[in-house]
């Protein structure tokens, strides 16, 4: 049997085996470094060289200005406040859709609002078309088990 060499464990550490200082301590000696995060650093290094249209904003070039306001400052969708929705009147679901979608129609309420309203309600009527049926399905297990049937 030959006896386990442990001389290369050994390398970039002190006498201690603690990592020596400078060194990474990981495999290979060397920072690993995310792709997305080294493209960021390249791209920041960059940032004067790339951006041509800087130079021209600050000349006073209003479609370069344009150009780079576009991209630091999105254009904003216009937000209207919430509408106060009276939920106690729904007496169902269908009958809230119909109240929601007249809302939006009357100017009430913007459409993306409505729109994700609407969306929520198609959840609800999920979680109560399946609360229903585990309902039955119990009801027509007991009712099985009541008889005397086996399973």
């Amino acid at each position: 049997m030959n006896p386990i060499d442990d001389r290369n464990k050994l390398a970039g550490r002190t006498a201690k085996g603690t990592f020596a200082p400078g060194g990474s301590g990981g495999l290979g000696g060397h920072a690993y470094v995310a792709p997305v995060a080294e493209m960021r650093r390249e791209a920041g290094n960059r940032f004067d060289k790339s951006f041509s249209s800087k130079g021209q904003a600050l000349a006073g070039d209003a479609q370069a200005i344009r150009i780079i306001l576009d991209r630091v400052l999105p254009t904003l969708r216009p937000v209207r406040a919430s509408h106060g929705l009276d939920a106690a009147a729904w007496r169902t679901l269908a009958e809230a859709g119909a109240m929601i979608v007249q809302a939006a129609a009357d100017g009430d309420l913007a459409p993306t609002q409505a729109a994700q309203i609407v969306t929520a309600l198609g959840g609800v009527a999920k979680i109560i078309e399946t609360t229903e049926l585990v309902k039955r399905i119990e009801a027509l297990e007991a009712r099985k088990a009541s008889a005397g049937c086996k399973p």
